[in-house]
């Protein structure tokens, strides 16, 4: 995996803050950001934080961040995009009172799923989205030991962007301090 710089990534959207400190970014989000389209909700929601570059098929990208945020709903991971209607996000979000990895997957309305990890609070969490053919292939874990949280489908016919993600839907105040951006070959196996 090659590291990339943080000058790198364009935002989708400009956070409150910025602050860089040697291979650290702490962000702080805006109040009532996120994404979401219409499932179960019926409201889009397409003003998250994230900072992008090209996600070519056959590469994974790997964010790291620490898991120290406590409020309903505040995430932190990796957003991948193509445009409005088709992305996924995938990271931990803090829901009903535990920390959750689990994914939300685009394609015109959003589905989601979590599973608790209380484990990981306070540590440096490490996100992984790994692109071959029609799918990518979504892990997450601490101390390098990373698991599976979801294979979903990718549509190679169009272009797509990822980089690290940040939403604060309930709240403002959220400052996610993001510890490593990289790049690098697809996995080479499923599991």
């Amino acid at each position: 995996m090659k590291t990339i710089a943080w000058s790198e990534g364009s935002w989708t959207r400009e956070p409150v803050s910025v602050n860089e400190q040697g291979a650290t970014l702490a962000v702080e989000a805006a109040a009532e950001s996120d994404w979401w389209r219409t499932t179960a909700y019926g409201f889009i929601h397409d003003d998250g934080h994230a900072l992008i570059k090209e996600f070519p098929n056959e590469s994974a990208v790997e964010v790291s961040f620490i898991l120290n945020y406590t409020q309903q709903f505040d995430q932190a991971g990796i957003f991948i995009t193509c445009d409005s209607k088709n992305w996924i996000k995938a990271g931990v979000e803090y829901c009903d009172g535990f920390p959750q990895v689990g994914a939300v997957v685009t394609q015109i309305n959003s589905d989601w799923s979590v599973a608790p990890v209380p484990e990981w609070m306070n540590k440096e969490v490490t996100i992984r989205v790994s692109r071959s053919g029609d799918a990518v292939t979504m892990r997450a874990g601490i101390n390098g030991d990373l698991r599976l949280v979801r294979v979903a489908p990718l549509d190679p016919s169009l272009s797509w962007s990822a980089g690290p993600m940040f939403c604060a839907p309930t709240r403002a105040g959220l400052i996610v301090s993001f510890t490593k951006w990289a790049q690098g070959e697809a996995d080479s196996e499923l599991h």
